[in-house]
């Protein structure tokens, strides 16, 4: 045989045409997906809530507008209501101007400062990236600062030499902008990514668990009805779920160690996104056969960006966007972090994850009931044919 006859052979084409194929969908998906860093930053939105009665609140309020990078830039908005929005994770930084601020720096009172605020549970670029603007920020209002205080206290030239230290320290020290971080999250590239990797891991064991498990159903078609198959196959899907749970969530604290209170919350969590997962994939499963795994793979590559665990919403380009509302990933992800790390409760996405999970199954009953009708379950049939081969026999 030679090497052109095996290069024409079904597995040899299947392997290139495979190679090529995912090497364009992986790099088709990711490259133009990541471009949003840092090109969409403008797109996120910020609040600047100034609550100062004085000049300096107004101006400081007014150059941010100017220079800061953002689109949307909300204003008319109550502090309160700001960090509400921060926590769900509407706003990406709230700038508070506080009421005395003016006052404080007209008398010398450095203990005064702007508060930026920011979440860090969300997605790793926003929360990176609005510390590196808070730092720039800061650094210029410092230096703006410094030199009002220098020109003031260059207008007294005579003064005691114990007086003049002060002062000199009071310009270097004049403003010292105060970040506050809510929903720290522990210190590690584990402990950012664990909301995706838990997600991840059940999404690809019930890929395979769909591809293996609907393949067992066409075989044992004729063995028993369409419903009593299909049945089967959901509850041998719930079992793994549970398995691979229990085993997910062991590996979990064992590596990570989170509050131990959150044990169960995270193996039913991993039990519904395993659940939700597999009829989602199982859909293609059921109409392509296995062929359907050549389309569920590139879904992952899609859902790996869009699940928000690197770049948010409201960075993404619109069919990233789209494809986050209609796949299980993202309300996976975006459960855990308000789960593990957050301060709001994970339930709106949690039953958001449900719901297509629902809808996944439910679309997998029209195309059991539809499609595979060949080789149903026929009671009659089964008892004639038994009778035919008790004659036989007899």
């Amino acid at each position: 045989m030679k090497f052109t006859h095996f290069l024409k052979t079904r597995g040899s084409i299947a392997a290139i045409v495979m190679g090529v194929f995912y090497a364009i969908a992986m790099l088709g998906i990711f490259l133009p997906g990541y471009t949003a860093i840092p090109g969409n930053i403008d797109k996120l939105p910020i609040a600047i809530v100034n609550d100062d009665a004085g000049d300096y609140g107004v101006k400081i309020a007014e150059q941010l507008q100017e220079n800061l990078p953002f689109k949307e830039i909300e204003t008319d908005i109550q502090n309160k209501q700001a960090l509400k929005d921060l926590e769900k994770n509407d706003l990406a930084l709230v700038v508070h101007i506080p009421e005395s601020f003016s006052w404080d720096m007209q008398n010398g009172d450095i203990s005064s400062s702007i508060d930026f605020t920011i979440n860090d549970a969300g997605a790793t670029v926003i929360s990176s990236s609005m510390k590196s603007v808070v730092t720039e920020i800061n650094n210029q209002l410092s230096e703006q600062f410094s030199q009002q205080t220098a020109q003031s206290v260059l207008m007294n030239v005579n003064v005691p030499e114990k007086q003049a230290a002060e002062l000199a320290e009071k310009i270097e020290t004049a403003y010292a902008g105060n970040v506050v971080t809510i929903n720290k999250i522990p210190d590690g590239m584990h402990n950012n990514m664990l909301p995706m990797f838990l997600t991840m891991a059940s999404y690809i064991g019930a890929m395979i668990g769909s591809m293996q498990l609907v393949e067992a159903f066409k075989e044992n078609r004729g063995k028993a009805s369409r419903t009593r198959l299909f049945i089967f196959l959901q509850l041998t899907a719930l079992l793994i779920a549970v398995l691979s749970s229990l085993a997910a969530t062991g590996i979990t604290y064992l590596v990570n160690q989170p509050d131990g209170s959150l044990f169960l919350s995270i193996v039913g969590h991993q039990t519904l996104i395993y659940m939700a997962s597999f009829n989602f994939t199982a859909i293609l499963i059921f109409l392509l056969g296995p062929a359907g795994m050549i389309l569920n793979i590139p879904l992952i590559f899609v859902q790996t960006l869009a699940n928000g665990a690197v770049i948010s919403l409201d960075m993404m380009y619109a069919p990233y966007e789209w494809a986050s509302h209609v796949t299980p990933m993202y309300y996976s992800v975006q459960g855990y972090i308000a789960d593990l790390y957050g301060s709001i409760s994970p339930s709106p996405f949690l039953w958001s994850l449900a719901l297509i999970g629902l809808v996944a199954m439910v679309i997998n009953i029209i195309i059991v009931g539809t499609v595979h009708k060949s080789k149903t379950f026929d009671k009659s049939q089964t008892k004639s044919q038994i009778e035919e081969i008790t004659k036989v026999l007899s």
